[in-house]
């Protein structure tokens, strides 16, 4: 059996007395057009017709600026701001390190890197390596706690022993404590 859909429709006086539910479409039976509707405005949207269209040809140089500063005000994403804590030796023989960050908000982003102080596993001094491990724990990423205000970044260490991924084999390397130093960035 054949199923046949129909949408609400009417003259263009019922369309224009007419607020549908939001995303409804109606059509006006008089035009020939639909007409898209937002739950608010009376009447809805009437979409053109194909041959309403005077000009066709869509050139995109000549869309006004302030057409896109407002899309780009309205669907590009806040700027966050990033803090780096300053770097710490990292120490296998913990059970966690806790460092308190002066934000009090929850971030969007924590990024942890080791970076690298004697040469060692192809790294140079200076060198910021994310790709790292705890144990048998691969690239672990702290927990992130809000106590009295206060961020607090809990990277579990669990007594075990960090490793990198070599710089240029990609196998796991156990590092010495003393070549590493750890730091975070937190994106708000």
């Amino acid at each position: 059996m054949t199923r046949v859909l129909q949408i609400r429709r009417g003259s263009t006086a019922n369309n224009n007395a007419f607020t549908g539910m939001p995303g409804e479409i109606t059509m006006d039976t008089e035009n020939k057009t639909l007409r898209i509707h937002d739950g608010e405005t009376l009447g809805g949207f009437e979409m053109a017709r194909r041959d309403d269209i005077k000009n066709s040809e869509f050139d995109i140089t000549n869309v006004p600026d302030d057409v896109w500063h407002d899309i780009i005000a309205r669907c590009a994403p806040e700027a966050m701001v990033m803090t780096e804590t300053r770097q710490v030796r990292i120490n296998s023989n913990q059970s966690y390190l806790n460092y308190v960050v002066g934000i009090k908000d929850m971030p969007k982003i924590v990024q942890t890197v080791l970076v690298c102080q004697n040469s060692e596993a192809g790294y140079n001094p200076g060198d910021e390596v994310m790709a790292f491990g705890i144990g048998n724990r691969c690239n672990p990423m702290p927990n992130i706690v809000m106590e009295q205000g206060r961020l607090n970044l809990y990277h579990m260490v669990g007594k075990e022993k960090y490793w990198v991924s070599h710089k240029t084999s990609g196998e796991s390397i156990q590092i010495s404590d003393e070549n590493w130093n750890i730091l975070f960035r937190v994106y708000c």
